[in-house]
């Protein structure tokens, strides 16, 4: 563990870096011209200073190291880098150039954190899935039509009633979301005044800051069973409260804002100039907006859409209060089903033994939804590449 008044320590030395280094280099002009401004000389003495003991600290921390030798090597190598960025400090040297080079290579390290993350959750779950493979049969687990765990006897792990109802909930949702956000989005670029734009849309944008865990609640107490009582029962198309129906209409509510306001956001940077071309062919303004705005925007709204599918495939909360926990193959928009992120948390949680294929399957599954959400990248990227150069 890296010691933190250690590092503290560090980068409260990078205030007297910056002034020596700053000084250092006024003085050293003694009036004449310097490469760089002032400031710049400052900074390149705090990189200087600062980074290569930090670096130091974290590699020793990071192989065990520790104690007061370590310490000392941490102290030796901020004072040497010190005097070295005091040493380089003249009228000549190119501080700008320096720090720059500096503020790139930290960037392209944030870069490299992100990638490595996402590489080390993928192999993570390479790995753990190969373990839960060599235990479960794999063709059982793709093929297989019925999702029964048991940490006490033989389970069927078949994922496709979980891929199902993940589907069947998020079309119902992207169903609700997708016209009404993108309307909204139109009505907002297109026809509203200002006032009305400064009232409806931070009013949209909301609903984005309601936990999640509130619009189950909703879906709970109210919308389930009120299509229950009003829809589901006079049908007789089913009796309880929790149905794909009631999750998909509250997460397509929840959704709303995503695809408003980024379509919203798309579509009024638009060139003004196709607009104004449209109109002066004698074009209405409904088929301005549907001939000329909506596809030059398409590629965004296509992007807004891959977010709030994204969003909807990764729900859980709603889906738990709003849709159940039954793993079942049904068209029934009425009945109670469930996905596959709602499985991923009850197959990690309470006692399981995380050695066997009840608690394992979780990983696969957690691929498997990797997998799905990468294919629809792909196909989204498809179409905005396609849509792009016809209307560019």
């Amino acid at each position: 563990m890296p010691d933190s008044r250690l590092v503290a320590a560090i980068l409260l030395l990078s205030i007297p870096a910056y002034i020596l280094g700053r000084r250092r280099a006024v003085s050293a002009a003694a009036g004449g011209r310097l490469h760089s401004l002032p400031g710049h000389y400052g900074w390149a003495a705090v990189q200087l200073t600062v980074l290569p003991p930090l670096g130091l600290h974290l590699a020793l921390a990071g192989a065990g190291w520790a104690g007061p030798a370590a310490q000392a090597a941490v102290a030796l190598a901020a004072l040497a880098g010190l005097g070295a960025a005091l040493h380089r400090t003249r009228p000549g040297f190119r501080a700008r150039h320096a720090v720059e080079r500096g503020i790139a290579g930290f960037l392209l390290l944030a870069s490299l954190v992100a990638i490595a993350t996402t590489a080390g959750i993928v192999l993570s779950m390479l790995f753990e899935t190969r373990r839960f493979f060599s235990l479960y049969d794999w063709r059982d687990f793709f093929f297989s039509t019925t999702w029964a765990p048991r940490f006490r006897g033989e389970s069927q792990l078949g994922i496709l009633p979980l891929l199902w109802g993940t589907l069947y909930i998020s079309t119902v949702a992207l169903a609700v979301a997708v016209p009404v956000g993108l309307f909204a989005a139109i009505h907002l670029s297109e026809y509203a005044g200002p006032r009305l734009r400064a009232v409806v849309k931070p009013a949209l944008e909301i609903l984005a800051g309601i936990p999640t865990i509130v619009y189950g609640l909703f879906a709970l107490t109210v919308v389930g069973p009120m299509l229950r009582d009003h829809l589901a029962q006079p049908l007789g198309l089913g009796s309880g409260a929790s149905s794909v129906m009631t999750a998909g209409l509250v997460m397509g509510i929840m959704l709303i804002p995503f695809v408003s306001s980024l379509s919203d956001d798309i579509i009024s940077q638009v060139p003004q100039n196709l607009r104004d071309g449209a109109l002066a062919l004698g074009a209405t303004r409904s088929e301005m907006i549907r001939r000329v705005v909506l596809p030059a925007a398409l590629p965004g709204v296509v992007g807004a859409v891959l977010l709030a599918a994204s969003r909807a495939i990764g729900e859980t909360m709603i889906v738990v209060l709003g849709a159940g926990a039954a793993a079942r193959l049904s068209l029934d928009p009425f009945e109670a089903m469930t996905t596959v992120t709602v499985k991923i948390v009850s197959q990690l949680t309470g006692d399981a033994d995380f050695s066997a294929p009840e608690a394992l399957v979780a990983f696969a599954l957690g691929l498997t939804l990797f997998a799905v959400t990468l294919a629809l990248n792909i196909l989204a990227l498809w179409i905005v590449r396609r849509y792009r150069e016809q209307y560019e």
